[in-house]
C-alpha cells in the first residue's frame, strides 16, 4: 500500500513507497492450518496394489486463475480446461459475484476422488466458501460494518494480500474501512497488481494511472470483485477490524509494519522503507 491524502487528478504527485510484502510471492508465504504453499501434493507411496491418494491444496490468497491451473494439473487435463468449466458451470455464487468465483474458491485441502471433474472441484470449493461466509458471525459483522457479505469477502481478499500476521490483518482491515468512510481512494498496490495480473513490490507512477476498476489509486471504493481467495484469519479481520484511526501503513522491514493517521509520520516511515529497500538491493 502507498497511501496519500485524497487529491484531484491534477494534484497527483509521485508516490514515495511500495508495499513491503505481497502474500502471493511464494518465498514469503506462510503455512497455516487450512492451506499450504503448494498447489498440488501427493501422499507418500501407498502399499503395493493401492492407488495414491491425491489432494488439491488451495493456499490462502491464491487467485482464481492460479487455482484453475492447479486443478488442471491435479486432474491431468489440458491447460485452460478448468477456466472454461468455471465459466460454464452453474456455481452457487452470490448474485453480486456475477458468476465470477474469485474470492469463493475457499482455501483448504480438497480430496480428489476418482472421476472428479473441474466443475465438481470448483463446486466443492464454492460450497465451502458459502458455508463459511454465510455463517451468522460473518453476516452480522458485515451488517455492523455497513457493507455486504460480498464486499466483506473483497475486503478480506485485500487484507490477505497486504498483511503478514493476524494482528496486522486487523489493522489493515481498519485502514480499509477508515478510508472507505472518508471516501478516500484505497491506493492498494495489491489491487493494481491484480489488474495487471502480476505480483510485485514495484509500482510506477504511470502504472497508477492504469484504466481498470481494480486500480484503487484512480478509482474510489472497493474493486468490483475480490482479488484473491481469503482464508479464515483475513475474513475475521474484515468483520472485526482492530479499533484505530489509521489511514496509512507501510512495511519498513520484515515484521515491522507501521500504521498511522498522520501523513507526515507516514512519510517518515516511507523514507525508512525506501532506505532499507535501497540498502537491500545494493
Amino acid at each position: 500500500m502507498r497511501n496519500e491524502p485524497p487529491r484531484t487528478p491534477s494534484e497527483r504527485r509521485p508516490r514515495l513507497t511500495r508495499r513491503g510484502r505481497l502474500v502471493l510471492i511464494a518465498s514469503a508465504a506462510v503455512v497455516v492450518a487450512t492451506a499450504v504453499l503448494v498447489p498440488l501434493l501427493l501422499t507418500d507411496e501407498p502399499p503395493a496394489g493401492e492407488k495414491k491418494k491425491v489432494s488439491l491444496l488451495v493456499p490462502e490468497g491464491r487467485r482464481a486463475a492460479q487455482v484453475y491451473a492447479s486443478v488442471d494439473k491435479v486432474l491431468d487435463v489440458a491447460p485452460g480446461t478448468t477456466a472454461k468449466a468455471a465459466t460454464a458451470a452453474r456455481l452457487e455464487l452470490p448474485d453480486d459475484a456475477r458468476r465470477n468465483p474469485e474470492g469463493y474458491l475457499f482455501p483448504a485441502t480438497y480430496p480428489v476422488e476418482a472421476g472428479a471433474t473441474p466443475a465438481g472441484l470448483l463446486g466443492y470449493m464454492v460450497d465451502t466458501a458459502r458455508e463459511r461466509f454465510g455463517a451468522d458471525r460473518v453476516t452480522a459483522g458485515a451488517r455492523r460494518n455497513g457493507v455486504t457479505v460480498y464486499q466483506t469477502v473483497t475486503i478480506a481478499s485485500i487484507v490477505q494480500a497486504e498483511a503478514d500476521t493476524p494482528a496486522d490483518m486487523g489493522r489493515v482491515a481498519r485502514v480499509v474501512h477508515n478510508r472507505l468512510a472518508k471516501d478516500m481512494p484505497l491506493q492498494m498496490d495489491s489491487t493494481l497488481n491484480y489488474a495487471l495480473n502480476r505480483s510485485t513490490l514495484d509500482t510506477t507512477q504511470s502504472e497508477t494511472k492504469t484504466t481498470s476498476p481494480y486500480n484503487t489509486y484512480e478509482f474510489r471504493g472497493l474493486p468490483p470483485t475480490p482479488i484473491g481467495n481469503p482464508g479464515e484469519e483475513a475474513t475475521n479481520a474484515a468483520i472485526n477490524p482492530t479499533r484505530g484511526d489509521w489511514l496509512y501503513f507501510v512495511t519498513v522491514a520484515p515484521g515491522d509494519t507501521r500504521f498511522t493517521a498522520d501523513y507526515a509520520e507516514h512519510q517518515r516511515n516511507v523514507a525508512e522503507f525506501n532506505a532499507n529497500r535501497s540498502a537491500a538491493t545494493n
